[in-house]
């Protein structure tokens, strides 16, 4: 008897719907096609244990299981359920009346339970965009693909449940959540608030325009300046989520397996790699695709603590996804494409002891080795970062001090504020949002500049010696102070600033 059941793949973020063929004829043996990897072809003896617990059997006779399209590789154990239901359909165990009408996927147990997969919302997607009465899946995925509205989306513990189902024996409910309700979910008192942070306005309001522009930013000071703790306060002052960016950050995390029963992200992701992390762990990669670092800060904040410390080709890697904002992995049977919309925030001391400049340093570097350590980030590289700010110890009278410091609340109202103009100013462009994005197009049109502040950047840029990289940096971030002032133009007095926010654009910055 033959049968048809269905399951998926993923590929990048985007999942493809995969028929397994099943028939059983006379004779004896295990057969299975269509390109599957070593974990599918093992799922014989997941299958055959399963049933065997469940009161049912794996028949005696020859099995041949087709996965279609046969040219596509199938990576996983997630069809273990999905061949167990086709199997058992085509033997006679269960009626095969309804079984091609859902879309069936799990990792199975030897006992009979379920394990998590991977991918579960993009599935879902494709499930519903395809027309399918519902979707089977292991309990721990549900919430999230229960976020695709108009399709049955039913969590099952074991694979008895699903048996009984096509037997009508029992009836599962589908899960139901108010994705808007999941969406509106915020956290009244972020975990990590400006307000604990002592001192450090002058850097806070750094910050603060980095956020409301999308600027990347790095932070250059000695050991114990607070540089990492601004770092991770950077997400409680980002604009809120829309929902489109909601969904498109949950469906990389549910990709790489990163969602953990808690259905829709909210929030934004922070994501801090170490410094020995590869080239492959940063951009993504390996023999079976997964996104990277950069990919799951889609949305949100990648943190790279030491950045002189990371290999340089791993820096090198992401000169192309910082510009183009996604990254493209080929090989050679596929392209996959995986969004990477992110702010970066980078962290640097000022030399290789940590200390520049300092009397009480107890060891000083030489020049030559201050070059030597700054040389490990590329000119191309510190191209694509619009501030760099010098973050300075706290005095001992700021520690001490009882008082509160302003909340990321307060602050995260003025980036939200500033957002919405740039939101207005772009609105007619798709690719641009925030004011980092612009092009040299849109800086000339929407950064004019008067007499008086086209001269006082002159004089910065020939006094200071900045480099000509510099210029559309500081013109955009000028725009950006200008929003946060709710000003139409860009005035000398923003200009003033954002010339501050070129440090290692100066010659002679190391002395």
């Amino acid at each position: 008897m033959l049968v048809k059941v269905f399951g998926s793949a993923v590929f990048g973020v985007e999942a493809t719907t995969i028929t397994v063929e099943v028939n059983i004829d006379k004779g004896v043996g295990y057969h299975l096609v269509g390109l599957p990897d070593n974990a599918i072809k093992e799922s014989s003896y997941r299958i055959a244990a399963a049933l065997k617990n469940n009161g049912y059997n794996l028949p005696v006779k020859k099995i041949t299981i087709n996965m279609a399209p046969a040219d596509l590789r199938k990576e996983g154990s997630a069809y273990d359920l999905t061949l167990a239901i086709g199997i058992l359909a085509a033997s006679g165990q269960i009626k095969a009346d309804e079984v091609d009408q859902y879309l069936i996927m799990g990792e199975l147990s030897l006992d009979g339970s379920l394990q998590p997969i991977k991918g579960a919302l993009s599935i879902a997607i494709k499930a519903k965009e395809e027309g399918y009465k519902g979707f089977f899946l292991p309990i721990q995925n549900v919430k999230e693909a229960a976020i695709v509205s108009g399709l049955n989306v039913y969590g099952v513990e074991n694979v008895l449940q699903v048996i009984d189902f096509f037997e009508g024996k029992n009836s599962i409910e589908p899960t139901v959540i108010n994705t808007q309700e999941e969406f509106t979910k915020t956290l009244d008192f972020p975990e990590f608030d400006f307000a604990d942070v002592k001192g450090q306005e002058s850097i806070k309001r750094c910050m603060e325009i980095a956020a409301a522009g999308g600027h990347n930013i790095i932070l250059i000071g000695p050991p114990g300046s607070g540089k990492t703790m601004l770092a991770k306060r950077l997400p409680s002052i980002l604009p809120p989520m829309t929902m489109n960016e909601a969904l498109e950050t949950t469906k990389i995390h549910s990709v790489a397996g990163k969602v953990k029963d808690t259905g829709l992200m909210n929030q934004r992701p922070f994501r801090s790699p170490h410094h020995t992390a590869s080239s492959v762990s940063l951009v993504g990669g390996g023999s079976y695709p997964q996104p990277g670092e950069i990919s799951l800060a889609h949305n949100g904040v990648l943190f790279l603590d030491e950045l002189p410390e990371f290999k340089r080709e791993v820096l090198e890697v992401m000169r192309q996804p910082l510009e183009d904002r996604e990254v493209t992995i080929s090989r050679a049977k596929f392209t996959i494409t995986y969004p990477s919309s992110f702010m970066l925030v980078a962290s640097m001391n000022p030399s290789p002891g940590g200390y520049f400049n300092d009397p009480d340093a107890p060891v000083s570097s030489s020049p030559a080795e201050m070059q030597r350590y700054l040389s490990k980030i590329s000119g191309p590289l510190l191209d694509r970062i619009d501030i760099h700010i010098e973050v300075t110890p706290v005095p001992f009278e700021k520690l001490t001090e009882t008082r509160l410091a302003e909340s990321s609340v307060a602050i995260r109202e003025r980036v939200t504020k500033a957002r919405e103009i740039q939101a207005q100013r772009f609105e007619c462009f798709d690719a641009i949002h925030y004011n980092a994005q612009m092009s040299s197009k849109q800086i000339r049109e929407y950064c004019p500049l008067g007499e008086t502040s086209l001269q006082l950047l002159k004089t910065a840029m020939e006094r200071l010696n900045l480099s000509a990289r510099a210029y559309d940096r500081i013109l955009k971030v000028a725009r950006t102070i200008a929003d946060l002032e709710n000003s139409v133009s860009v005035s000398s007095n923003h200009i003033a600033e954002a010339i501050q926010y070129r440090s290692l654009d100066r010659d002679g910055w190391l002395g």
